[in-house]
C-alpha cells in the first residue's frame, strides 16, 4: 500500500493559490509522495493544482469533487482529472437532498451512474466515500451493501474510522469490498474523556494489523491519510505523526500473525 495525505486535513491552508502551494511544498517535506485533493478553493483551477503538485513529485490519487459538478459537470470533471493524471473521482458522501433510506440511495445510484459510466469509458473511476449512516440498516440491508450491490459502477473509499463509529469491523468491510477498494482513508479512533476522537494512525484503538491484512487480501493500492478535526494540534504534525507511524509500523504489523 502506498500511503498519501488527505488534503481535507489541511483544508484551512489551501483555500488561496500561495497557500494550497505552500501547503504542496511542506506535504512533500513531511514526506508524503501523493495526495487526495479536497476542499481546496475551487477558483484553483485543475492545471495549477497539477504544476504545483508536480513541481513537488506528489502524484494526485484521487480526489472529492462537488456532487454537483459530477452530475451537471460531467465533462469538465474528466478534463480535469486528466489534467491531474488522478485516476479516481470521489463522492464524499451522499450529497445533501438525498433521504438517508432505500428511496434516497436509490435515486443517488440513478442520478449518478451516467457520470460514472462516462468516467469508466474514459478511464476513470467514480468512488463512494463512507461516513457512519450508512450502516444504517432499512428491510433487513445495510446502506453499504445496498449501494455495493445495486451500483456496481462505483467502487467505495472505505474510511476506517467511520466504519468503526457505525460499530463495523474495518478489515472486515475491507475485506468484503474486495476488488472494488483500491484506495481507502486511514484514520485511527481514540476515546479522550469519555469521547470518541480522530486520531493519528496507530495512536488510536484500531486493529491496524487486522486492517493491514485485510487491506492486502482486498487489493488496496492507497491509504490516504486523513485526520478530519486535529482538536488543536498543528494538522500538518498530526500528517507526519501518523506517516511515521505508518513507516515505523506498517511492515511489521501487515506480517504479524
Amino acid at each position: 500500500m502506498r500511503f498519501g495525505a488527505q488534503l481535507y486535513t489541511v483544508r484551512e491552508f489551501t483555500q488561496t493559490h500561495k497557500d494550497f502551494a505552500e501547503t504542496i511544498k511542506k506535504i512533500a517535506a513531511i514526506g508524503y509522495d501523493c495526495i487526495q485533493v479536497s476542499a481546496i478553493n475551487p477558483e484553483i483551477p485543475a492545471q495549477e493544482v497539477a504544476e504545483t503538485c508536480q513541481a513537488y513529485n506528489l502524484d494526485i490519487i484521487i480526489s472529492h469533487v462537488s456532487p454537483l459538478k459530477i452530475i451537471e459537470e460531467t465533462g469538465q470533471v474528466i478534463e480535469d482529472h486528466l489534467a491531474m493524471k488522478a485516476k479516481y473521482i470521489g463522492v464524499g458522501s451522499l450529497p445533501n437532498g438525498y433521504s438517508h433510506d432505500k428511496k434516497g440511495y436509490r435515486k443517488f445510484i440513478t442520478d449518478f451512474i451516467p457520470a460514472a459510466r462516462a468516467f469508466k469509458d474514459a478511464g476513470f473511476q467514480l468512488m463512494y466515500h463512507n461516513h457512519h449512516y450508512e450502516w444504517e440498516k432499512f428491510e433487513s440491508k445495510r446502506a453499504i451493501e445496498y449501494l455495493f450491490e445495486k451500483f456496481p459502477e462505483a467502487n467505495f473509499t472505505l474510511d476506517t474510522y467511520w466504519i468503526q463509529a457505525a460499530g463495523g469491523d474495518p478489515a472486515y468491510w475491507i475485506d468484503k469490498f474486495k476488488g472494488r477498494v483500491d484506495v481507502i482513508h486511514l484514520k485511527d479512533y481514540a476515546v479522550v474523556g469519555g469521547k470518541r476522537r480522530m486520531a493519528e494512525v496507530m495512536d488510536g484503538n484500531l486493529n491496524w494489523g487486522a486492517i493491514f491484512k485485510a487491506s492486502a487480501n482486498a487489493g488496496v493500492k492507497f491509504g490516504m491519510v486523513e485526520q478530519d478535526e486535529c482538536y488543536g494540534k498543528d494538522p500538518f504534525e498530526c500528517l507526519r505523526a501518523s506517516l511515521l507511524n505508518l513507516k515505523n509500523g506498517y511492515n511489521d504489523l501487515k506480517h504479524s500473525k
